[in-house]
């Protein structure tokens, strides 16, 4: 009696990581939109520099804004921010430089959004 009882409780928590599962499955997965934008930073020698380029030659213009954490050469931190527009087809942008920076605390941090 006991041993069916185990079962039972098994076979109830099975159905419920079932429900669970299925209820998952059919709210479907987020989409992941690749991002028409690429950017790419460094901090070294004194100088940080952020360049960006649109790798979808027909992307509308992209309104950007970026977040980046900079070690000074004081041993402070520093969070540097800006925006910017790329527009259609724009390649090796740079879209911020500034010196005092001996390296990154983090990677520069970009949001994009398509302008209309």
């Amino acid at each position: 009696m006991r041993g069916t009882l185990i079962l039972h409780k098994s076979y109830a928590l099975q159905r419920g990581f079932l429900a669970v599962a299925w209820l998952l499955l059919a709210g479907g997965v987020p989409a992941r939109a690749e991002s028409p934008v690429t950017c790419g930073g460094a901090a070294m020698q004194g100088g940080a520099q952020l360049m960006c380029s649109q790798t979808k030659p027909h992307a509308p213009a992209q309104l950007c804004t970026f977040s980046w954490a900079l070690l000074t050469e004081t041993q402070t931190s520093q969070i540097v921010q800006g925006s910017f527009l790329l527009a259609p087809g724009a390649s090796n942008i740079q879209v911020y430089q500034g010196s005092g920076f001996i390296s990154q605390l983090t990677p520069p941090i970009i949001l994009c959004n398509t302008t209309k």
